[in-house]
């Protein structure tokens, strides 16, 4: 056993299961249970992450005992007397002292192990017991008997594995000899190869946060025992897969497949259906770089400056960076794409920058080939944009490019008023087909699902230049600047479009509809006046607006309302009712085939004031036979 380097598999193993299990894991649900949150549980954190940045640093400068055995031996006697002491109910003042010691235990465990990494797991394959060290190592964290068991379960786990950490560092060792590798003679230097964890381990952080405090995400990658033998065996897998490509093709085309795999977990998790596909490409990923996160300082490094680089390592990419990542994942609950395309270009860059120089003459091939391609198809074989799409799709894209889902919805609720005020419902398969849908969350003004029937092209048109004399006090902006080019009128044709109904049910409706005989006692001449001059004197007075500037493009010229022969023609419009709901009928859904639009959005007092007003004006100027 001396000489087979299971100390050493074992030795790794116990430090990830220490870290994963107990210290991001168990140790906030005993906070938890011991009422600690919020600002409090902030301070903790930071002073575990305090005290593994100062030990990592620490620790290759200041020799705090004569033998690197010793120190290993502290280390884990300090993480597992802290394991121990997290079981207690722990105040404010005891839980940052079982952080730091946490943090410390870690930081001193971590980096005296991958220093002298040689004395434990022998000459012969190195790179395999790494990989078997870590990939046992998370395979353990994955075991539902442990994953599931309560958090003081788990801690005294962690403080026993430390306990069988010190019996396998007893016995007679001798140093390892430095061992000549394929990724030895990496181009990849300290500086990229330190940015580079760093990434990989914020995006880590963030994803197992946002998993750890998602349901729908939680439920699709650790519920259940068969999740957890996926995450298991992923996790192996990929550390195997870990030590082969750090032997074939080294460290840099590691940290660059890991960044690929990682990066496409993040981005599923965007989406929480798709979180079962998500914990395929997670555990992969993490396990890629957590090969070459203790290979990289213990067997890549030269053996004076791999205490130094294993110091700055764990403290900037391990805890910085899963500080960063926590943060991420708690302020905004995702990881942001351009953080994602970030990362990829910190990690990616460099290496493809190097490929593009060593085949200089190739890149510059393709990519004369590429544009020439470009240049052929968007000269001759790229049909013109106005053959591509009709004005409705382009008109859409104005809509969708202008906002206008932020303050119109496409969807008339069921069984609500809006039936009566805006149309019939769409169906969920209509709505489906949309690409994308355009149902709205929100309305500061009207549903738009039927425009098309409720209101004519010039009416759309005459409201999208001037929306407060159309529509009386609309906060709409005036949307001219869409007519010095052709995009107001494809909005139009996609607004009139609106209409996935031929419209007849409802105006059967409409023709049944009767104003209650409640607001007819409530109708106030005065504020019939007021509502006039507010919402139709712009068409209806002989000096309006809307009249004088649109005259000769008007379907039919609107009437002047004072004319008791106009008047008297639209009271002629529906003769199976008497002229008072004919009027509120006109002014509530206007006249199908012209551009009278209703207005909707009146209530049946205003309606029936308007109303009054109008037959009273009437009346007022009928001539004397």
């Amino acid at each position: 056993m001396r000489n087979s380097g299971v100390r050493g598999v074992c030795l790794i193993a116990i430090t990830y299961v220490y870290f994963l299990i107990f210290a991001q894991f168990a140790f906030l649900a005993r906070l938890a249970e011991c009422g600690i949150a919020g600002e409090h549980l902030n301070s903790i954190m930071a002073a575990m992450a305090a005290g593994g940045v100062l030990l990592s640093l620490l620790t290759p400068r200041v020799q705090l005992l004569s033998s690197s055995v010793l120190r290993l031996r502290l280390g884990l006697t300090v993480a597992g007397i802290a394991a121990l002491l997290a079981c207690l109910r722990l105040g404010e003042a005891e839980a940052l002292l079982v952080a730091f010691l946490i943090g410390a235990g870690l930081g001193l465990l971590t980096v005296t192990l991958v220093s002298d990494l040689m004395r434990w797991i022998g000459d012969s394959n190195p790179l395999l017991k790494i990989a078997l060290g870590t990939g046992v190592g998370y395979l353990l964290c994955n075991l539902p008997q442990l994953f599931t068991a309560s958090a003081t379960a788990q801690a005294i786990t962690a403080a026993v594995l430390c306990g069988a950490g010190i019996f396998a560092t007893t016995g007679e060792t001798a140093p390892g000899k430095p061992i000549e590798i394929s990724v030895v003679h990496s181009e990849i230097r300290f500086p990229h190869v330190l940015l580079c964890f760093t990434a990989l381990v914020w995006l880590d952080s963030a994803a197992f946060y946002i998993i750890q405090h998602t349901e729908p995400l939680k439920a699709g990658t650790w519920q259940g025992s068969a999740h957890l033998w996926m995450n298991a065996s992923l996790h192996f897998g990929g550390a195997m897969l870990g030590a082969v490509l750090l032997k074939r093709k080294g460290v840099g085309f590691v940290l660059c497949a890991a960044f690929l795999v990682l990066a496409a977990a993040c981005l599923l998790l965007l989406d929480p259906q798709r979180a079962l596909t998500a914990s395929l490409f997670y555990p992969i990923g993490v396990s890629l770089y957590s090969v070459a996160l203790v290979a990289y300082p213990s067997l890549l490094a030269s053996p004076t400056h791999r205490g130094i680089v294993a110091g700055w390592l764990y403290a900037v990419a391990g805890w910085v960076g899963s500080a960063l990542g926590i943060g991420m994942g708690k302020n905004l609950g995702h990881i942001p794409v351009a953080f994602v395309i970030a990362a990829g270009a910190a990690i990616l860059l460099p290496p493809l920058l190097r490929m593009i120089k060593q085949h200089m003459r190739e890149c510059l091939l393709v990519c004369g080939v590429l544009l020439l391609a470009f240049a052929i198809h968007r000269l001759f074989l790229s049909p013109p944009a106005n053959a591509r799409l009709s004005a409705v799709e382009r008109g859409r894209r104005v809509y969708i490019s202008e906002g206008c889902i932020h303050c119109h919805s496409q969807y008339v609720r069921p069984h609500t008023q809006d039936v009566e005020m805006w149309g019939p419902v769409m169906s969920l398969n209509e709505i489906h087909q949309q690409r994308p849908p355009l149902i709205g969350n929100r309305r500061q003004g009207p549903d738009l699902a039927e425009v098309g029937l409720r209101r004519s092209p010039l009416w759309l048109k005459a409201h999208l230049f001037d929306p407060a004399g159309i529509s009386g006090n609309s906060i709409m902006p005036s949307y001219a600047f869409l007519f010095h080019d052709k995009r107001g009128d494809d909005l139009v044709a996609y607004l009139t479009s609106l209409h996935p109904t031929d419209g007849s049910q409802q105006f059967i409706q409409q023709r049944q509809w009767r104003l209650p005989q409640s607001s007819h006692d409530q109708a106030n001449l005065a504020e019939g006046e007021v509502l006039f001059d507010h919402y139709c004197s712009n068409c209806h007075a002989p000096d309006g607006q809307a009249r004088l500037h649109w005259k000769t493009a008007f379907l039919r010229l609107p009437p002047v309302l004072n004319s008791p022969r106009e008047v008297l023609h639209l009271q002629d419009a529906d003769l199976d009712s008497d002229s008072a709901d004919q009027t509120a009928r006109i002014i509530k859904f206007g006249i199908p085939g012209t551009d009278m639009a209703g207005h909707e959005y009146l209530g049946d007092r205003e309606i029936a004031s308007l109303s009054l007003w109008l037959s009273q004006n009437a009346a007022q100027s009928k001539p004397n036979p």
